[in-house]
């Protein structure tokens, strides 16, 4: 059973009894990313997260540490363009102790001047991971010209100047003004009491301050883009792609069975017939990314330099196909088992679980059931599909960004046109 429950201040509680597991997932989750960060101090949101494992007023970085490796617990934390989040998961008696450690990370960090001195080379280095991770850059690259002058489209680490800039009094201003009741969402899933959950989080969270909710910024405007950036790599990248749904809209459960069956698993049109049937590519598939109030159908491939032009050619090909033609109702159905399978093995997590608790908050204001879930996904026909196909793939051209060693590959709106 999931109940759902709020602190004088604002804080929001969510739990979900699960009796059969020894576990209980406990997280927190911030309604804020690197979307809401600011324009003063790009990469601070991510940067905060590193700063809230470095050591708390009571604890040091290896006492917190010791402290979840005593318990046999699993820590994680991560930062996203709308959230971040922070969780830890143990066995069941040891709750209070966990709620306690998170606690102190989450309300309570230090940012000592030598540690963020310290983190910053660690966040450099980052930077420079995904700078020599192509199937990364590519998307980043991707992003900042398509949703450019937009805080969707900055990368969530940062820069390399904006790292160095950036100040110990800065990072405890953004997080005093951050880090507040009415942002922050908890979620556990597991072997748990509500009641006696509830208690505890009173007692650690209690007296967080209650803060302001700050106004949210107006959609990005889609770009269109046309990137090829020469590397010396022995293989290209490609990023297609297009604006889609945000979290909440009605056609998002048709939007999850196109990408299922253009290319989000080994039955799609685009791992068959890229990867399969003509040996153009290792790596090919789609993915939605869903936000408050947009969203992106991006495809990727890896491929020979020589091979770009016929890899976005087959591509564009089989989206024509889409559009163009309805898909048999043995394909729909195959695409609505695989979405419904991805979605239930997931939740036998009671990590994933209390995710989905935080995400239904973060995004609908109430909590939308598996069932009504599972309900929405049977309820698509192929008509539906075939309209979101429509609406999502011949708005415009797609755009691209190519990364490799293709000196001479030229990308045009035609080239990029589903339909003409």
């Amino acid at each position: 059973m999931v109940i759902r429950d709020t602190l004088d201040n604002g804080l929001r509680l969510l739990t979900e009894t699960i009796p059969h597991v020894r576990s209980v997932s406990f997280g927190v989750w911030l309604t804020r990313g690197s979307r809401q960060e600011g324009t003063e101090w790009p990469g601070i949101a991510h940067f905060v997260e590193h700063m809230l494992f470095k050591g708390s007023n009571t604890r040091s970085a290896e006492q917190i540490a010791q402290a979840v490796d005593s318990i046999g617990g699993q820590m994680d934390a991560a930062t996203g363009k709308e959230n971040a989040n922070y969780s830890i998961k143990v066995l069941d008696e040891q709750v209070p102790v966990a709620v306690d450690i998170l606690a102190d990370v989450v309300l309570h960090p230090r940012f000592a001047d030598d540690d963020v001195h310290r983190e910053k080379n660690v966040v450099q280095e980052e930077i420079k991971m995904v700078e020599d991770t192509p199937d990364d850059l590519v998307h980043e690259l991707f992003l900042q010209r398509f949703w450019a002058g937009h805080a969707l489209g900055k990368p969530i680490l940062g820069t390399r100047d904006s790292i160095d800039a950036l100040t110990p009094q800065a990072l405890r201003d953004y997080f005093a003004g951050t880090y507040t009741a009415r942002n922050l969402i908890i979620a556990a899933a597991g072997n748990l009491e509500h009641a006696r959950l509830r208690a505890l989080v009173e007692k650690a969270f209690g007296s967080t301050p209650a803060g302001e909710v700050l106004a949210a910024d107006g959609p990005p405007v889609d770009h269109h883009v046309a990137i090829v950036r020469h590397k010396d790599l022995e293989q290209s990248h490609i990023c297609l792609g297009a604006g889609a749904y945000p979290q909440n809209h009605a056609e998002r459960y048709a939007g999850l069975v196109l990408n299922t069956v253009m290319g989000g698993s080994m039955s799609s049109r685009l791992f068959q017939n890229v990867r399969e049937k003509r040996g153009l590519a290792y790596s090919v598939g789609s993915g939605l990314s869903a936000f408050r109030d947009t969203g992106l159908l991006s495809i990727y491939a890896g491929c020979s330099n020589d091979k770009v032009a016929e890899v976005i050619d087959v591509v564009i090909n089989e989206l024509r196909q889409l559009v163009v033609e309805p898909i048999s109702a043995e394909e729909l159905q195959r695409a609505k088992d695989n979405v419904k399978g991805g979605l239930l093995l997931g939740l036998e997590s009671t990590w994933h679980r209390a995710a989905y608790l935080a995400r239904q908050e973060m995004y609908f204001d109430r909590m939308i059931t598996i069932d009504e879930t599972i309900a929405g996904i049977e309820a698509v026909t192929v008509e539906d599909v075939a309209r979101v196909a429509r609406q999502l793939l011949t708005r415009t051209p797609l755009s691209a960004a190519v990364l490799g060693a293709v000196n001479g590959l030229t990308l045009t709106t035609e080239g990029l046109r589903v339909v003409s």
